[in-house]
């Protein structure tokens, strides 16, 4: 079980510096934390019912809330602040974040030509 030692968001880069108790230091921005977020919101309740947020590049964290010796909340200017990032969510988030980020950006590429494809009904 990895715990974090320390947590520094910078609010102009909107990255989330985190250390965890091996020494792995690893930052993350504040739009993979809102879109990779732990809350039923935005993963549902099963991986049927998960949601692809969007938009949230410009997304910042207002403020970190501890929970416990275990968690923190991420409170995010878009109002967002359901999920609780328990440290062992935190490091899976930064063991397979380029494998998640490139998932993510997939699904919303594929979203995106979804949108602008038009179907077209040829009646004879």
């Amino acid at each position: 079980m990895y715990q974090v030692t320390k947590l520094h968001y910078h609010r102009q880069s909107k990255l989330l510096d985190i250390t965890f108790d091996d020494n792995l230091h690893t930052s993350v921005s504040a739009e993979f934390l809102r879109t990779h977020s732990p809350s039923a919101e935005v993963q549902g309740h099963s991986p049927e019912q998960a949601q692809l947020v969007l938009n949230k590049q410009n997304v910042t964290i207002v403020t970190i809330e501890p929970v416990g010796h275990y968690a923190v909340r991420l409170c995010f200017d878009d109002g967002h602040n359901s999920g609780l990032f328990s440290w062992q969510y935190l490091r899976k988030l930064c063991d397979h974040h380029k494998q998640l980020w490139q998932q993510y950006q997939d699904k919303v590429a594929a979203h995106r030509q979804s949108q602008d494809s038009v179907p077209i009904k040829f009646v004879p």
